[in-house]
């Protein structure tokens, strides 16, 4: 069975609409019969009012029955009721045409009408079975029901069926190709906009949609993460004074976009939350707008805070490997005179001719020469971090012994506690750089606590989710190192791991950039949490193999 679409909107009328055309239709002919016989117009015989009275409650019964289960049961027609729907409408057609003159009758091109619905009802061979029912029907009225007989223009009516009827038939094939392809393109159209939503709703990155007075069109969840609003309250309201409040800048990029019509603009800017604040990049562009109409701005905006982040470690890394090549070249040039001065001043304060003021000076010359020897092997053993035996471990075995390690340094006082928490960690590495990342990372965390220090170092294998995207470290282990102390000042906060740089009177400021090499060197990972007056955690990540070309 044919059937045009139930729900399809065009220039084409779906079946029910059809239907419904031929309801209308069939309940004003027998209407309008009806009207002619009582007012005695064209009165064929005394029994006509009868006869168009029996009509027009037949037509009303069999119409109402079928709206019934049409449109009040949203029943679709099938063949058989198509059938009956024909068949009673060529008796009733017949009626009124026996009634009204029969071959000479004006009403004989309701035939036409009807077999022109039927044909884009059905299928060409259902409604070839009708137009001939209905010309046999026509042709037995014309040859029993009146005198004049068959004409040549009942030859010619008959043609004109068969004519209609394959036109119509043509023409109801072909809407019925176009309209398949139309419901498939539609289903399509349909599929990538389910996929599309899915897309937006599952990504990271947030896009929001507004039109050209910015009222909000559309939100994803993500871009509510990320600007920390509720979508769902803003939609088809203003939004713009709240992007202002958020992120001054991404409201100064979508409005410039929407206000010059800039078909791409890329800027940064920063989200100011209650808790923190981060930049994100963000992308504007114009959508096409009906005619007449200002362009709606979409933006396409992420949180680029872990991007920015491993950009400055990786400045950091460079800064620290140009510093160590000075520092090699400096410590050699100046250890050795450094030695020969201490040796040749030692020398002079055990003479015998020496008196008391100059021994005390000789032995402070010495003293601080030792002292400038020790920086000058910190500097080098700064300048040599390098894994020179990679090979497999366990980072918790490590741990344990660097732990043990920092219990017998003068700074570690006895109430310090230090616990290990984690398991087993295996990795591949360099034993003797990961237990010096290990051991200043614990020293500093005593040093900084204090007496009273309570030193938490745990291992284990790290969550892919816990790394920033951009890391790029694959199966990563952790070491996490938490004190107590008061917080690493903010003024020191961005020169961390810088040489020199460090908050403790007397300290070198090289432990952490040693750190911040090895790790480097091991192609880790280096993050610090600071808070003012909650402690300091440093968190190492370390990829658990080698790659195959190093491994090679």
């Amino acid at each position: 069975m044919r059937w045009l679409g139930i729900k399809s909107r065009g220039s084409v009328p779906t079946a029910f609409e059809l239907l419904r055309l031929v309801y209308v239709g069939r309940m004003c002919l027998a209407t309008a019969i009806y009207v002619t016989a009582a007012l005695k117009v064209r009165v064929a015989a005394p029994l006509d009012i009868l006869a168009t009275s029996f009509m027009l409650m037949a037509a009303a019964a069999v119409t109402l029955a079928s709206y019934w289960h049409t449109h009040v049961r949203r029943r679709i027609p099938g063949p058989t009721f198509l059938y009956l729907q024909a068949v009673f409408d060529v008796f009733l057609i017949t009626a009124v045409v026996h009634m009204t003159g029969g071959a000479e009758s004006d009403l004989a091109s309701l035939y036409v009408i009807l077999v022109a619905v039927t044909a884009l009802l059905m299928p060409p061979a259902n409604a070839g079975l009708v137009t001939l029912f209905a010309g046999l029907v026509y042709f037995a009225d014309v040859f029993w029901g009146h005198t004049t007989g068959v004409t040549s223009g009942i030859w010619i009516q008959l043609a004109v069926f068969v004519l209609v009827a394959a036109v119509m038939a043509y023409v109801a094939s072909r809407v019925n190709v176009l309209g398949a392809a139309r419901e498939a393109l539609a289903a399509e159209v349909r599929q990538v906009q389910l996929e599309a939503d899915d897309v937006l709703r599952n990504i990271r990155t947030g896009v929001i949609t507004v039109d050209a007075d910015g009222h909000l069109l559309y939100a994803n969840p993500a871009s509510e993460e990320i600007l920390g609003f509720k979508a769902r309250e803003w939609l088809g309201r203003p939004v713009m004074p709240e992007f202002a409040r958020l992120a001054p800048e991404f409201w100064a990029a979508v409005t410039s976009t929407a206000r010059r019509g800039v078909r791409l603009m890329r800027v940064e800017a920063t989200v100011h939350r209650p808790d923190h604040s981060f930049p994100i990049g963000v992308t504007t562009t114009t959508l096409d707008a009906p005619v007449g109409a200002r362009p709606r701005v979409s933006a396409i905006f992420t949180d680029i805070s872990d991007s920015k982040r491993l950009q400055e470690l990786h400045l950091r890394a460079e800064r620290l490997e140009a510093v160590a090549e000075l520092s090699s070249s400096l410590a050699h040039e100046i250890k050795n005179p450094l030695a020969s001065i201490r040796s040749s001043v030692e020398q002079l304060g055990r003479s015998s001719r020496t008196n008391p003021d100059e021994k005390f000076l000789a032995n402070l010359i010495v003293r601080e020469s030792d002292r400038l020897s020790r920086l000058l092997s910190e500097f080098l053993d700064f300048s040599r971090v390098r894994v020179t035996e990679c090979r497999p471990m366990d980072l918790h075995l490590v741990a344990e012994a660097a732990i043990r390690l920092v219990r017998q340094h003068p700074d570690c006082a006895a109430g310090v506690k230090i616990t290990l928490e984690g398991g087993p960690t295996p990795m591949e590495g360099d034993e003797d750089l990961l237990h010096r990342v290990v051991s200043n990372l614990v020293l500093n965390a005593v040093q900084a606590a204090g007496a009273r220090a309570a030193v938490k170092v745990r291992t284990g294998l790290a969550a892919a989710n816990e790394l920033p995207g951009a890391a790029g470290i694959e199966n990563p282990v952790a070491l996490r190192v938490s004190d107590n102390g008061p917080g690493i000042p903010a003024d020191l906060q961005d020169r961390l791991f810088e040489p020199f740089a460090t908050g403790r009177v007397g300290g070198t400021g090289l432990g952490l950039a040693i750190v911040q090499r090895a790790v480097e060197a091991h192609r880790g990972l280096v993050l610090v949490d600071t808070k003012a007056g909650g402690g300091t955690t440093f968190t190492v990540y370390f990829p658990a193999a080698r790659r195959k070309e190093e491994a090679a």
